[in-house]
């Protein structure tokens, strides 16, 4: 029998289980404990949130890298590569690495029925207790409490933010939410929160498990000016740490002030140069992801990015408003079915001068003749097309040297905007990020 390749495997998950999404932990912890997967390393970070999951966990790793330490990072979803979901010391896993693991699982599930996640989850948990690590930064997939990735018992557990996103599944409220994201807290163990305004849920679980508290404004916090930013918080023992005149970044600054505050609780070396070169150098593919290429002659920029929700989208209208722009700036939109149409375009109409939309290679995908007919509603310029790389092509042909192309809505969205930037012929394009 010839074994699967990755590409099979990931096909097989997808027809495991009836529903793509499953909240529970009783099934996935069954094969857990047949794994004998316990203790997978002596700090664990786990980090949920509406927004910021993944530039905080990736601020979280570069901070913990910066000490020498060998980190495991799992991740979701992926944009062009499964194995992004799985690093080891920053490097992806390899196919034969998940092969390997989606086998060992699979043996020991037996009749157990597991979803695509949880299956995944599970395989990374096998790869990071063969890896030896000092620390594992894990970023829950959806809500918190019933998520595969709450299996592990958290040393440190941030909440990023607090909206509404995934109604079917979290609730229509911020306190349904708020719920959901403090399953991730632990008895006696630090939790942190980025939120300024915390619902009520969240600050209760708090006071059941006697948990040490930080919440930005409060315990911790951050100022930015044009030129810096500076930081304040709270080490384990509640004395204060500063770092004053930071550099400017270019993920949220507002994520990487929580990830400093969950560095500052687990005794580890407070080192000013270390911490800021750590800060500075990290990156993440599709969030404020500014890329310079050519086309047809012309020098246009390409700022890619992830946002798909309300929150995220006012976050990337205040960026894009504070950073003057000397030509036009055209969009192209992408959005699923379940996320909130108005509510991701309202922040943007004013920093945008046309749109050109598109319909996502996936069933899930709202239609372009569905996005032409609100942002024409709205009073804007907007053109429809049936796949992203037509709409991205429409907006460069129209678009003068200095222009702006900003590709938004959808993980969907970006991950085709990267292969259509692979595939060009062109090897003008390279990467930078958005100030």
């Amino acid at each position: 029998m010839t074994e699967r390749t990755l590409t099979d495997w990931l096909s097989y998950l997808e027809q495991l289980h009836p529903s793509a999404i499953d909240m529970g932990l009783e099934r996935s912890r069954v094969v857990l404990q047949r794994l004998g997967l316990t203790k997978l390393a002596p700090r664990v970070i786990t980090v949920t949130g509406t927004n910021g999951k993944g530039s905080t966990c990736a601020f979280m790793a570069s901070l913990l890298q910066g000490q020498g330490l060998k980190v495991g990072v799992y991740s979701s979803p992926h944009l062009l590569r499964y194995n992004e979901r799985v690093q080891i010391a920053g490097v992806e896993a390899t196919d034969a690495m998940l092969c390997e693991a989606f086998a060992v699982v699979e043996a020991a599930r037996g009749e157990t029925s597991l979803t695509y996640f949880e299956m995944g989850t599970l395989a990374a948990f096998w790869l990071f207790q063969q890896a030896g690590l000092d620390a594992l930064v894990l970023e829950v997939g959806l809500g918190g409490r019933l998520d595969a990735v709450n299996l592990l018992d958290a040393d440190v557990a941030v909440v990023t933010s607090i909206g509404i996103d995934h109604v079917d599944w979290l609730g229509d409220s911020r306190e349904s939410v708020a719920f959901e994201k403090a399953g991730i807290f632990r008895e006696g163990k630090p939790a942190l929160c980025g939120d300024l305004e915390p619902p009520q849920p969240l600050l209760d679980r708090v006071a059941l498990l006697d948990a040490p508290f930080f919440l930005r404004g409060r315990d911790y916090d951050l100022s930015i000016t044009a030129q810096d930013w500076s930081w304040y918080g709270l080490d384990c023992q509640g004395g204060v740490l500063r770092l004053a005149q930071l550099p400017l970044l270019d993920l949220p600054m507002e994520n990487a002030a929580l990830a400093l505050q969950a560095y500052a609780v687990m005794q580890l070396p407070w080192q000013p140069e270390a911490i800021t070169q750590a800060l500075q150098q990290t990156r993440m593919i599709g969030r404020l992801d500014r890329r310079k290429f050519k086309w047809r002659g012309k020098s246009l920029t390409l700022l890619l990015d992830v946002g798909h929700n309300p929150h995220a989208a006012e976050y990337l209208a205040q960026r894009l408003a504070s950073r003057a722009l000397p030509g036009k700036r055209l969009a192209v939109f992408g959005m699923l079915a379940d996320k909130d149409l108005p509510g991701v375009v309202a922040p943007l109409l004013g920093e945008v001068d046309c749109w050109a939309v598109t319909t996502l290679p996936t069933s899930r995908t709202r239609t372009a003749a569905e996005l032409q007919a609100h942002l024409h509603h709205c009073g804007a310029h907007v053109t429809a097309h049936d796949t992203v790389q037509a709409a991205l092509e429409a907006q460069c042909e129209q678009a003068s040297d200095g222009d702006e192309v900003l590709l938004f809505g959808s993980f969907y969205c970006v991950a085709e905007a990267l292969d259509w930037l692979a595939r060009q012929a062109n090897e003008g394009v390279q990467d930078g990020f958005a100030g």
